[in-house]
């Protein structure tokens, strides 16, 4: 695979983290998610539900990992750590800033020990700047890069979206993409790097093309003002008869035309004024109220209209295209059956990915790992009575 042979050591626990090493376990890396040795405790705690080993089985974002869960307080806990740092490839860690250098498990501090080792801090705002100590989600992370106040209807309140954008997209998926690229340089250099990726920064380049029309003069995006936000007639979603939505998106001037023809209706372009439009929307959604969503698909898709069902996440796992790519599979598991999975994304000729395994439970891969680094079973028992380890 891609990433045999790479060694991840995953610290983080929010979403982006585990995304970023369910990409790179994916492709072959050994993934050791690195637990907390007794379940948070004060503020953070959290009712847990039944510790069964189908409620971690079934996460797919713990695929393809191992886990071990050690103290890093605790003296022989953090040496722990520290041993196996020495060995891996790569280090994600998604503390506040700060957190890792009062661990002393930060880049600085790993660095000297391994000079080979790519080192991510992975947060919203980065490891400095005047809000680097804000503490936030998704919906903070896109209001602040200025996406979120282009998502919408005009005269309605930015839409929220799923964590998508700042979690998945800028947080997790460019994350992987970091490391991936700094893996490569340390092949032409020897050396490994810090990365300080901010979900912030993450959602500003996605948003390249959006602030570069911007800042050269072009006018401020708002919900339903550019093209491809909802002021086009023909780049929307439409209810159909059954209530269900149709999407069209048919933006060169013959995909349009073929559109209208179907629909029996003149050719509005994109230069015309808004009025004009807008009676063009309003005949659009009539026409779509004539037919089923299904219906309507079946008779645009073969004409080159650029049209797509909305479909839910039921109907989306049920999609044949996508089973026939392989996004959605079953995983056999020895004792709970076959476990349905969203596939692998990337599709490498030579080099695929596989989901080799479910995911652990906490803590499950202790002994094993312990065992690679050495330790005996008399030794990995005192360990645990200590509570550096569970």
């Amino acid at each position: 695979m891609a990433l045999d042979g790479l060694r991840v050591l995953d610290l983080s626990r929010a979403v982006p983290g585990p995304y970023c090493t369910m990409l790179l376990g994916d492709l072959g890396a050994d993934v050791v998610v690195v637990e907390e040795a007794a379940p948070p405790a004060g503020r953070r705690a959290q009712p847990l539900a039944a510790d069964d080993e189908a409620r971690w089985a079934r996460d797919p974002l713990r695929r393809n990992k191992r886990s071990i869960r050690l103290n890093l307080k605790h003296p022989e806990g953090h040496a722990i750590f520290i041993e196996l740092a020495r060995r891996a490839d790569v280090v994600l860690e998604g503390f506040r800033p700060g957190v890792a250098k009062r661990l002393a498990i930060d880049h600085a501090s790993l660095a000297e020990l391994n000079p080979r080792l790519v080192y991510c801090s992975l947060s919203g705002y980065g490891q400095h700047g005047p809000h680097a100590q804000l503490v936030g989600h998704e919906i903070n992370y896109i209001a602040m890069a200025g996406a979120l106040s282009m998502i919408g209807r005009p005269g309605s309140p930015p839409a929220i979206p799923m964590n998508l954008i700042a979690d998945i997209s800028a947080g997790g998926l460019m994350a992987a993409f970091s490391i991936v690229t700094a893996l490569l340089a340390r092949e032409r250099t020897g050396r490994g790097q810090y990365i300080d990726h901010a979900m912030t920064d993450g959602v500003l380049s996605l948003l390249t093309r959006a602030a570069g029309q911007r800042l050269a003069g072009g006018a401020l995006p708002q919900p339903g003002t550019d093209r491809i936000n909802g002021a086009l007639p023909h780049y929307d979603v439409y209810a159909c008869k059954d209530g269900k939505y149709l999407s069209i998106g048919p933006l060169e001037p013959w995909f349009h035309a073929n559109l209208c023809e179907v629909l029996g209706l003149p050719v509005v372009p994109e230069s015309a004024p808004a009025d004009e439009r807008e009676r063009a929307r309003a005949a659009m959604q009539a026409r779509f109220r004539e037919h089923t969503r299904d219906e309507w698909f079946a008779k645009l898709a073969p004409l080159d209209t650029c049209v797509a069902p909305v479909l839910d996440l039921d109907e989306a796992m049920r999609e044949p295209h996508h089973v026939a790519r392989g996004m959605r599979v079953e995983v056999d598991h020895p004792t709970l059956g076959p476990i349905p999975m969203i596939g692998i994304g990337p599709k490498l000729s030579a080099t695929p990915g596989a989901i080799r395994s479910l995911g652990p439970r906490p803590g499950e891969h202790t002994e094993a790992l312990l065992g690679e680094l050495g330790y005996a079973p008399d030794s990995i028992a005192k360990l645990r009575a200590d509570l550096a380890i569970a």
